[in-house]
């Protein structure tokens, strides 16, 4: 479930609290006249099916409720409560299949901002993931990929694609290559004094059985790269946070950075060439994935979970919500 809260102005509290109770799906309807001071207006709260968020926000958004109130949803994780047992019930559709777009295009629109903490994650883990290549040592190339923050800015990517934003598409691509840009200067530079001083050499770089695999893209690496899209964008759309760290640890845009900034210190060119096609396969994998799933997922939703099984209250009022 969900718990949508809604400033509204007093002209429009009627229409808004039609938009909840002709919904099935929506329960613990509550107005507080009066109650919102800035800005000023009545307060409504409601808990809504997953399912059947789409439609109600975007009824709600209709109403211009985002420039004279304010929509705010938070979800809930638990909710003791046999109407909204009933709600659900309602709902097309399972909660984890949903993708609520709203909440997708918060999310992404954040991810396309070009931080502080985001350079430092991504500087942070290039160097590690340099080291693990000097070092021959895929436990540190593993870390390296849990560290990295890329795959926000790739999603960005995936759903300015879908939706066809060039804004959101300019700002993520803006993004990655000066992030990574960053990172990979800081490694290089990092490197430089590190071989002046005498602490790693172009000999580290010749023979390493378990690390060799990023300076060697083929099939398997773009195959890797196209599974870890469909999985993070599922990951996203589906609110499972945790099948992120998988798509972390499968595709090896980092390490490729990471060896980049190495074998341009240590004059290793061919490496150089190498661990680029490497970033731009697995960059190229999960932005393709990562799009045709956003695409699959809208088609499937639009055709199959659009309406709401028409529900009966109390009151005698049958209701049908409407997607988008």
């Amino acid at each position: 479930m969900l718990h949508v809260r809604v400033i509204s102005p007093v002209e429009r509290t009627d229409e808004v609290l039609r938009i909840a109770t002709d919904c099935p799906a929506v329960v613990n309807v509550i107005r507080l006249p009066g109650a919102a001071y800035a800005p000023p207006g009545d307060f409504v709260e409601f808990d809504v099916a997953r399912e059947a968020a789409n439609g109600v926000l975007a009824q709600l958004r209709a109403l211009g409720l985002k420039d004279s109130g304010g929509i705010t949803v938070e979800e809930l994780y638990l909710s003791i409560s046999t109407a909204a047992e009933k709600a659900e019930e309602l709902a097309p559709g399972e909660p984890d299949d949903a993708v609520v777009w709203e909440e997708l295009a918060a999310r992404t629109a954040a991810e396309t901002r070009l931080t502080w903490a985001f350079l430092a994650f991504l500087a942070l883990a290039t160097q590690i993931a340099a080291i693990g290549a000097l070092l021959d040592q895929p436990i540190l190339i593993v870390g390296a990929m849990v560290l990295g923050p890329e795959f926000g800015p790739v999603a960005a990517a995936c759903f300015g694609v879908l939706r066809g934003d060039l804004r959101l598409i300019g700002a993520a691509v803006r993004t990655l290559v000066i992030g990574f840009a960053v990172a990979i200067a800081i490694t290089t530079a990092c490197a430089v004094i590190s071989r002046l001083l005498g602490w790693i050499t172009p000999s580290m770089l010749d023979n390493r059985p378990t690390t060799d695999f990023i300076i060697h893209p083929d099939k398997w690496s773009f195959i890797v790269a196209l599974l870890a899209g469909v999985a993070g964008i599922l990951s996203m759309t589906a609110g499972k946070s945790a099948a992120l760290v998988g798509v972390f640890i499968s595709v090896t845009t980092v390490p490729a950075a990471g060896n980049i900034a190495v074998a341009v210190a240590l004059a290793h060119w061919h490496e150089v060439a190498a661990s680029f096609q490497q970033l731009g396969v697995n960059l190229a994998g999960m932005l393709l994935a990562g799009t045709v799933t956003l695409f699959l997922q809208r088609f499937l939703w639009n055709r199959y979970g659009l309406h709401i099984t028409t529900g009966h209250r109390p009151n005698g009022t049958d209701a049908m919500n409407q997607g988008s």
